[in-house]
């Protein structure tokens, strides 16, 4: 685990991060999947790049701005997660389609939980 600090707002935080191997990252989305499939808003979009938009920590979803099928341009809003008692704004990592959403508002997640699919 390497540990990083991060400065928000003139905070200083400290944050530990992982590595893990293919395998497992692959073992883990197919967990997030399975367990939030039914959560999902609709089905998938077919063209999409399959780029996964993941939870950066444990919290609650406040809010889902997106839709199945919309059009999102990188750092667009795609969600609000609630995680320790901040607001933390999910963004687009690039431009796309969204093509499944997996959770729905107000579901608690975990750390790295496929939220969004491009």
């Amino acid at each position: 685990m390497k540990t990083y600090e991060i400065n928000v707002n003139g905070k200083v935080y400290q944050v530990g991060v992982k590595e893990i191997d293919e395998a497992t990252y692959k073992n883990h989305t197919q967990q997030a999947e399975t367990v939030s499939a039914p959560a999902a808003t609709a089905a998938p979009v077919t063209g999409g790049s399959g780029a996964t938009v993941s939870a950066p920590m444990p919290g609650v979803l406040l809010k889902i701005a997106v839709n199945v099928g919309d059009q999102v341009k990188a750092g667009q809003l795609l969600c609000l997660l609630e995680a320790m008692k901040m607001e933390n704004e999910i963004v687009a990592p690039e431009d796309g389609v969204v093509s499944a959403i997996h959770v729905k508002q107000g579901e608690q997640v975990e750390a790295g939980a496929v939220l969004i699919t491009l």
